[in-house]
């Protein structure tokens, strides 16, 4: 019993991040539908720079982690401006493939300011035991999860409330019917690639404070891909589900069985879900007649 929870506690604190990190992932797609395989190296990137601000310049870890913000609304513009909006009409593997060289972009960028050694990041969340129903656990992953778990509620009331909000749903359900309606389309894919930066950082400084800062973060997005094709890459709702699932058969599977099969045990479900049911637990299905 103990190992169960302390394993469904690793779980939950794993798909938290994951989730966080895979409301990006869906955010981009709905609003644009481009699958933006940089979205790891924006979690990597937001962890090296809330570093550099809270270790190196010594800043309290209220101003470090806005100013971590602040940067990574930054460059969710710079990539939308610079790099997606010039390729706007380009046939699709195009853009996806300007993605795919971003990652390694934002990769050699880190490494060659920070390089690949791994280091510790000053904890602002408590790390002690803390004894759970007769089980001893890391307060920090509690505190992960609890964190993680305001984040995504913050995150989806301002798209269910907000104008900005709305005006996404809007374009992610019909660019032309939005246009129609006076929405700005480049001004949603700006926004779209600014909040996705934000919960790449927010979820970046989460993993940073529990393993320290080093290049394997940044390997988390492609781990995310299976949780978005999982809940379906139009679902808010279905990143947030397919995280705690990848999550909990992560670590249920790497502590009972092995950690091997744990971490090859999520792309086994993409292959699955890939076969059963293509559009993910909660996407929409789109037939066309023709």
């Amino acid at each position: 019993m103990n190992l169960f929870l302390q394993l469904t506690i690793s779980g939950l604190t794993n798909g938290a991040v994951y989730a966080l990190v895979a409301l990006g992932f869906v955010l981009i797609y709905k609003s644009s539908d481009v699958i933006n395989f940089s979205q790891g190296q924006l979690l990597l990137v937001g962890a090296y720079v809330s570093y550099f601000f809270i270790a190196q310049m010594g800043l309290p870890w209220p101003i470090g982690i806005a100013l971590a913000l602040v940067v990574g609304v930054l460059l969710g513009i710079v990539i939308e401006r610079l790099v997606l909006r010039p390729l706007i009409g380009e046939p699709i593997i195009s853009v996806i493939m300007v993605t795919i060289g971003l990652s390694s972009l934002l990769n050699a960028f880190v490494t060659g300011i920070w390089s690949t050694r791994p280091r510790a990041f000053p904890r602002f969340i408590p790390s002690n035991d803390v004894n759970l129903l007769g089980t001893m656990t890391s307060a920090d992953r509690l505190w992960a999860i609890g964190l993680a778990v305001v984040m995504l509620a913050a995150f989806t009331i301002f798209f269910r409330r907000s104008p900005d909000g709305i005006a996404m749903r809007a374009v992610a359900d019909d660019q032309q019917a939005a246009l129609s309606m006076g929405i700005s389309i480049k001004r949603i894919f700006a926004v779209a690639w600014s909040i996705s930066a934000v919960t790449a950082t927010l979820a970046g400084i989460l993993l940073a404070n529990i393993i320290g800062v080093s290049g394997d973060i940044g390997r988390i997005g492609l781990r995310v891909f299976p949780v978005v094709i999982l809940g379906g890459l139009d679902s808010i709702p279905g990143a947030i589900v397919g995280g705690l699932i990848i999550g909990l058969l992560e670590a249920w599977t790497g502590g009972y069985i092995g950690s091997g099969l744990g971490q090859v045990l999520p792309f086994v479900v993409l292959v699955i879900i890939l076969m059963v049911r293509p559009y993910g637990l909660f996407g929409q299905e789109i037939i066309e007649r023709v």
